[in-house]
């Protein structure tokens, strides 16, 4: 057997807070005014309350509602499924494991917080959402969510991804959402998540039916996303396997990453690495601060990597990766020594998602080819020294809307970024 399902009513009940597990506590964000530490009145006019808890819990465990397990189970649990044909061709003795988060409705990982957050949303009285999207996966994955609710929804998409993707934009009108290029006031400009932020963040700052939704980063962006990390569990248990030796996902803000890496921090043989863009690499060569979260200004200072809010990095595929900074609970754990970061250059990621695709038949999205290419890596080193290693990485999202990606790539289009 190689693919583990579990049924609907094994759906996780609750999300898994990893504060309680860290070496110390979080420290807090900062206002960009006073630099003071924010309060739940400064974040309300941007979010409900119930996600400002989160936001702030040290609960170990905070109940997933009703409504919002009622959707999830459109498509969750999702499979575990064991990459044999990829081992095979690699001849390592590592067993490969993958959890496919590409079967939601929007085709990765990023439903499980937007359905979450639109709930809250509706909840508090709130009838429109604004957001931003790099790639257009988050884009994406809140206009359905917004659908479920009936909110209305504007997306400020990346203008070099806006140009490159645009089904993405196509997918997001078919929900519901509305969608423009950023930076809205610089037409010429290739855009970046900081800038986007920034727009959607002063859309919604001047309107008392609108808040502001974001698709990673945050702390209760994360927390939603553990119903990934809870699932695989036990469905290795179900394969009758052992815990991992290294758990593996992209990095761009951290979701898939904190969503599946997250319940193992406690486990304490269990490596968990991070993988970035060599040309936007915030945990291997950013620093440590408190940085603003957008290009403007406007959002609260968050203690984490950076490579400064008004770095803008080159147009590359994997669009959901190109951030300055990173969620500051995955920097704490980098910082702690809890988890590794590593880098790749694009062509490397497309090598490795070109041989994923042409052993277990699955294209993948450029975010996700990251976390082939560092599982692949990890098996090549198992076979140097004949270790029977588990690996597991996070299939967060496929690529059909990605193609003009492996068009570049298969025609030696992809121009090799430097670090």
């Amino acid at each position: 057997m190689t693919r583990w399902t579990l049924p609907p009513d094994k759906i996780p009940s609750s999300w898994f807070n990893v504060v309680p597990h860290l070496a110390s506590p979080p420290q807090p964000p900062l206002h960009p005014g006073t630099r003071e530490p924010v309060g739940p009145d400064d974040l309300a006019p941007l979010f409900p309350m119930a996600l400002i808890g989160q936001e702030v819990s040290a609960e170990p465990w905070i109940d997933i509602p009703g409504e919002v397990l009622d959707i999830l189970r459109l498509w969750r649990p999702t499979p575990l499924v064991r990459a044999t044909r990829l081992e095979k061709e690699l001849g390592t003795p590592a067993r490969i494991y993958f959890k496919d988060e590409s079967v939601s409705p929007a085709g990765s990982h990023k439903p499980n917080t937007a359905v979450a957050q639109a709930f809250y949303n509706k909840q508090e009285g709130i009838a429109r959402l604004t957001t931003e999207t790099g790639a257009g996966q988050w884009g994406t994955a809140l206009a359905f969510a917004c659908a479920q609710f009936d909110l209305d929804l504007k997306v400020y998409m990346v203008r070099a991804s806006y140009e490159q993707k645009p089904y993405r934009r196509i997918a997001i009108e078919t929900w519901g959402g509305e969608v423009v290029a950023a930076p809205v006031d610089e037409p010429g400009h290739p855009g970046s998540l900081g800038s986007a932020i920034s727009d959607a963040v002063r859309d919604c700052a001047g309107r008392a039916d609108s808040h502001y939704a974001l698709g990673s980063v945050l702390n209760h962006v994360l927390l939603h996303q553990t119903v990934i990390g809870i699932e695989a569990k036990e469905q290795l248990q179900l394969a009758g396997e052992r815990l991992p030796d290294v758990v593996i996902a992209p990095c761009g803000g951290g979701s898939n990453l904190g969503g599946i890496a997250f319940p193992f921090v406690p486990d304490e043989g269990v490596r968990l690495v991070a993988v970035e863009p060599l040309s936007c690499p915030t945990l291997t060569q950013g620093r440590f601060d408190y940085d603003f979260g957008d290009t403007a200004g406007l959002t609260p200072l968050l203690p984490m990597y950076t490579l400064g809010h008004d770095f803008i990095p080159p147009s590359i595929h994997a669009g959901g990766l190109r951030y300055h900074g990173d969620s500051p609970l995955i920097s704490q754990l980098v910082r702690d020594g809890r988890m590794e970061a590593v880098a790749y250059p694009q062509g490397k990621v497309f090598e490795a998602s070109v041989q994923f695709a042409r052993t277990e038949g699955k294209i993948p999205a450029p975010e996700c080819g990251h976390a082939i290419r560092a599982a692949i890596d990890e098996a090549l080193a198992a076979k140097e020294t004949g270790e029977e290693k588990v690996i597991l990485f996070n299939y967060c999202g496929h690529g059909f809307l990605d193609l003009t990606a492996y068009d570049d790539y298969n025609n030696g289009r992809l121009p090799e970024e430097q670090g």
